[in-house]
């Protein structure tokens, strides 16, 4: 009954309260994390994952809520997207809950205080799970061409090569002023040969959109294997309206776009085919339409190593994270497995 952005920046605040107090931060431990299973941990080029349950990008957009966050469940999780210059967000109104088909439309463009101001509160501070930094350009009209589009995040780039665990760059945000013109294979390797002149050890991600098609994928892979690429965030939201799991319960605005159960099928069949098309060589985070211990499996068998979540712990509650791992742990001896691992890609 309340304003889903209202509520948002309610549960931030909170959760930067709670993660600011030892009393605090035991209770929420207390309430929500799991016992830690060794099926569910893995160290995945370099890095150790407690489980492979993270928060996605665009739910902490300016990091204030990496001290609670593992409290909570998590085994790693995105803050961001961050951007070189800050963005106030887009006129108008950010969110809408489309509660029939268990979704939400989503229309920020990528607001954020900008990368150096989240550089400088990072600077300082320990993680106690892995955090990626989610990078895009800035949005506004300069940034529209390429080169200075390439040198936005560039700069975002150099400002964290000392902060956070892995990078995503992502090149999808539906809601933006210049549409998504890095899904184009020369554009992308434009921007990969720029990011490769940085030197860095940290993984990197490339967060892609549900709404290409196979014949997309393949140039977006081939150019991926090119450079210092690990892997893909798959998937962002879809900006399609003419899904058949949109609810005609549901108003939907012409703006924005659209996460939860309405993009799951998409995200689902781009797992397996980026899977499947790099034969494995790129690393997979899925997301989209998580709101189970038996959803995260399906992504894991179709090929994703790890996985992110938001609209589902929105509706179904914290709890969802343990909820999920305890599942997995039963879905993977249950099939014989006793490694995580072992069950990424069985599907494809």
């Amino acid at each position: 009954m309340i304003d889903p952005e209202r509520v948002h920046e309610g549960m931030v605040r909170f959760g930067v309260f709670l993660g600011s107090f030892a009393p605090t931060r035991w209770f929420t431990s207390l309430m929500f994390s799991s016992p830690k299973s060794s099926m569910l941990r893995q160290t995945i080029r370099g890095v150790t994952f407690e489980n492979p349950i993270g928060l996605s990008g665009g739910f902490d957009k300016n990091a204030v809520t990496t001290q609670i966050m593992p409290l909570v469940g998590f085994g790693f999780m995105e803050v961001g997207s961050v951007t070189a210059r800050a963005y106030e967000g887009n006129p108008g109104k950010h969110l809408w809950r489309m509660p029939a088909s268990r979704a939400l439309v989503i229309n920020y463009g990528l607001k954020n205080i900008g990368a150096a101001a989240i550089s400088r509160k990072l600077k300082r501070r320990s993680f106690a799970i892995p955090v990626s930094i989610n990078i895009a350009k800035t949005n506004c009209r300069e940034t529209n061409e390429v080169a200075i589009g390439i040198a936005d995040y560039a700069e975002s780039f150099r400002e964290f090569l000392d902060i956070g665990t892995f990078f995503t760059i992502n090149i999808s945000c539906p809601n933006v002023t210049s549409g998504q013109p890095f899904h184009e294979p020369e554009n992308l390797n434009r921007l990969l040969i720029a990011l490769d002149a940085i030197a860095t050890d940290k993984p990197v991600f490339i967060k892609i959109s549900p709404d290409l098609t196979h014949e997309q994928l393949d140039g977006i892979i081939d150019i991926a294997l090119e450079h210092r690429v690990d892997g893909f965030v798959c998937t962002n939201l879809t900006k399609r309206r003419d899904l058949s799991t949109i609810s005609p319960k549901d108003f939907v605005p012409g703006i924005g776009g659209i996460s939860g159960k309405v993009v799951e099928a998409l995200t689902d069949d781009q797992i397996a085919y980026v899977y499947r098309r790099s034969q494995g060589r790129l690393l997979i985070i899925g997301v989209g339409g998580i709101f189970s211990a038996e959803d995260a499996y399906r992504k894991i068998r179709l090929g994703a190593s790890l996985l992110e979540l938001i609209t589902g712990m929105i509706y179904q509650g914290p709890q969802l994270i343990s909820e999920i791992q305890l599942g997995l742990v039963q879905l993977l001896e249950k099939d014989g497995f006793t490694h995580v691992s072992q069950a990424v890609g069985i599907d494809t």
